[in-house]
């Protein structure tokens, strides 16, 4: 090939992966395969080799180029890279718009939301269309250039697309009358002078999941999350290193006049110029739409394949934005309306000890108030003394403290460079700090006990999870307290013999209350199997094991008489749960419970759960975390399929399914040879 078919085939290619990458990473399309794109790239690197006069610095093959950096040059922003102020509930966001009306009183406000994500800021600078300066946000004024690091990253393009002249026509169409069209139209068609753009650069999760793996293999140091290593890549002086990484960038803001009047109206522009933007951006009239998106995003957040942190939320008028000015390095017209936190620091003042239903000793810390997601935590649970020795705890130190979710808030960590000196140590109490009996730990557990099984708190917490799973209404702490100090019940099967009399003589009793409890009490005299067993309290046994059991077995006869042997079988049981199983049914004092408790109510039977299907007779059981589907979704389709689940490994199981990060019970799968399948061998397992 001479060098002026070259020219053009090399153009030619050019323009084609510069298409396709527009279509991946702005459209979200794949037009054609990742090989096929590949191809094309290395064709267009042998033909820069063989006629290196005609490589541009826009070439996709310069993507990657020169010798590793000594160090990053300062680069000086064109205009500020501000800060934006911090809201994390709907009040606030209320006084942060009053606080803006009252500067524009006769403004009509409407915004553009944006997801804040949790990557690194950089500003991205082009002169004539070409991608000449990419720097940090640094201190705001003065960033790092790392040029040849934002290179590396696909999504941003290096040279500026030119919209195709409908493309143009349909969005100044759209925005006619409130855009200056002319300005417009010489940007997107010729690119001339300096643009430019800004936006975050991150690591998608799955990104960082490959990244782990390979560095694991390597028996190298492991990332620890997404926006640190966004950061410390972007931050590499070898370019060639941040290309292995394969970043992402979304752009969400235009720094100079480029024709547009809105927010909005320049996330458009961004993408019609090639570089992507996140999808779920979007205008809102008010600030209930701006908490709608809120609210969705924040419950979708764990599926998302990027770290976010909130929404930013921007007047859309630029006119009004720039009118409202900047106080500090906060602009008045734009807030981050953050997600509730996950975590938060705070000291731990005391320790108390309290006492459960099956007698186990529980340390709880008592914490300095401090909110986590919305709630202001004052406790969080320890677990056991082993979890204290673990996370090295003494009482005065300030701790990590996590909430994920709905779940009971938990100390993470503990930061000793903190301590003054004044901390103390904390020890598990010899005796019951409720009853005074002696507390055993039992070898192979880590839980301590109390060994009076006449204790009041586990008589008390027992009877409040009988009420609670028997569904009685108005029967709280405060009369289960009272019922049981006055000696009116012992034990749960003694609340169907009380009168309105023996009501009327605890504190905040009159006739009415009294004969309405009653009334509520005997209207539970017949109970469903699975409600009866999840409240006798057997260690172990929650409500769904305790349906498990309710339709394997279909009649509490059946129940009262099961063997060890056939516990292991059911959905939902294991070895440490047939064992708690069998210790509570063959001991002498629960025995009697039961039977008094079966004077007192009729338990229905259980419809049985006959099991059909192609995985009838096999045993499952699920460690780790999975990417592509939830672990319940997971087991009711063996469920659905005629399969079993356990929660414990023996000889008897058929497969362990194994996701990222396994527990021990893949450890024992592998030492009794147990067949195991990756996530991805149980999908195509399950579709077959």
């Amino acid at each position: 090939m001479n060098k002026a078919d070259a020219k053009k085939r090399i153009e030619k290619l050019r323009q084609e992966i510069s298409k396709y990458r527009y279509a991946y990473h702005v459209l979200d399309t794949l037009e054609i395969s990742e090989a096929a794109l590949d191809s094309l790239k290395h064709e267009l690197y042998k033909l820069e080799q063989q006629f290196p006069e005609l490589i541009t610095p826009d070439s996709p093959t310069q993507r990657v180029a020169g010798k590793p950096l000594a160090g990053f040059k300062k680069v000086r922003h064109s205009a500020r890279m501000l800060s934006i102020e911090d809201v994390f509930k709907r009040e606030e966001a209320d006084e942060w718009l009053a606080r803006i009306q009252k500067l524009e009183p006769h403004a009509k406000f409407d915004f553009f939301a944006e997801v804040k994500m949790d990557g690194l800021a950089g500003s991205l600078v082009y002169e004539d269309g070409v991608f000449v300066q990419g720097s940090t946000r640094g201190d705001g004024t003065v960033g790092e250039d790392v040029t040849q690091n934002l290179r590396t990253i696909e999504a941003i393009p290096l040279s500026l697309r030119v919209p195709q002249p409908r493309e143009i026509e349909a969005f100044l169409k759209k925005h006619h009358g409130h855009i200056q069209a002319s300005r417009v139209r010489e940007v997107l068609e010729q690119h001339a002078g300096r643009i430019e753009i800004r936006g975050e650069a991150y690591m998608t999760k799955s990104q960082l999941a490959t990244l782990n793996k390979d560095l694991a293999k390597k028996q190298q140091p492991l990332l620890a999350n997404p926006r640190n290593a966004a950061a410390g890549s972007i931050r590499q002086l070898d370019a060639s290193v941040v290309a292995g990484r394969k970043l992402s960038f979304f752009g969400y803001a235009m720094v100079g006049d480029y024709g547009t009047t809105t927010h909005g109206q320049t996330h458009e522009m961004i993408a019609l110029l090639g570089v992507p933007q996140n999808p779920h951006n979007r205008f809102c009239k008010n600030l209930d739409a701006v908490e709608a998106l809120h609210a969705e995003l924040y419950k979708k957040r764990e599926k998302l394949d990027y770290w976010a942190d909130g929404v930013v939320v921007n007047i859309n008028e630029d006119a009004i934005f720039e009118r409202l000015g900047v106080v500090g390095k906060t602009p008045r017209a734009m807030i981050a309306w953050k997600f509730p936190a996950e975590q938060a620091t705070t000291i731990v003042r005391d320790i108390e000890v309290s006492v459960g239903r099956t007698g186990a000793l529980t340390p709880v810390a008592l914490l300095e108030p401090v909110p986590i997601q919305g709630t202001t935590v004052t406790h969080a649970s320890l677990h056991n003394e082993d979890e204290i020795k673990r996370l090295g705890l003494k009482i005065g130190d300030t701790v990590i403290v996590e909430k994920a979710g709905d779940v009971i808030p938990k100390v993470m960590q503990v930061l000793p460079k903190l301590r003054t000196g004044k901390e103390r140590a904390f020890y598990m109490p010899k005796s019951c700090p409720i009853c005074g009996s002696s507390v055993e730990r039992k070898e192979g557990e880590a839980i301590i006990r109390c060994t009076n099984s006449k204790c009041f708190a586990m008589q008390l917490a027992g009877l409040l999870h009988f009420v609670s799973a028997f569904d009685m209404r108005g029967l709280g702490e405060k009369i289960a307290e009272q019922l049981i100090q006055k000696g009116f019940v012992h034990q749960p099967s003694e609340l169907f013999s009380l009168e309105a009399g023996d009501f009327l003589q605890l504190e905040g009793f009159a006739e009415i209350s009294s004969n309405k409890l009653v009334k509520e009490i005997q209207a539970h005299r017949e109970v469903e199997l699975g409600r009866f067993i999840n409240a006798l309290g057997i260690p172990h046994v929650g409500a769904q094991t305790a349906e498990d059991l309710a339709r394997h077995f279909g009649t509490i006869q059946n129940f009262l008489q099961v063997k060890a042997d056939d516990l292991e079988e059911i959905d939902g049981v294991g070895e440490v749960v047939a064992e708690s199983i069998m210790t509570y049914l063959q001991d002498a004092h629960h025995k009697q419970e039961i039977k008094d408790l079966l004077e007192a109510v009729h338990v229905k039977p259980a419809t049985k759960r006959e099991k059909t299907g192609p995985l009838l007779g096999t045993t499952w059981v699920f460690t780790g975390t999975f990417s592509s589907i939830a672990r319940e979704v997971a087991k009711e389709k063996i469920r659905n399929l005629g399969g079993t689940i356990s929660e414990s490994v023996s000889k008897k199981t058929s497969f362990v399914v194994v996701g990222e990060e396994p527990g021990s019970k893949y450890d024992k799968a592998k030492k009794l040879g147990v067949g195991t399948l990756s996530e991805a061998q149980f999908l195509r397992k399950i579709h077959s």
